[in-house]
């Protein structure tokens, strides 16, 4: 975990890296990087990182 990057903004890293296919796979690693994965909830945040991964997935 780096201490200067949120969780918000490390879901969207992974989310963009190709590395995770979902959005509890996002949360997954999160957790295993140590990052408190308590503020990743609604909808919009949820629908934005499946558009990302969607993109990634397509590259």
């Amino acid at each position: 975990m780096k201490s200067d990057t949120t969780p918000i903004e490390r879901a969207f890293e992974l989310a963009r890296s190709g590395k995770c296919q979902s959005f509890s796979e996002i949360k997954s690693a999160l957790k295993a990087e140590g990052y408190d994965t308590a503020t990743l909830t609604g909808g919009a945040l949820s629908k934005q990182l499946r558009q990302l991964m969607a993109a990634s997935a397509r590259s």
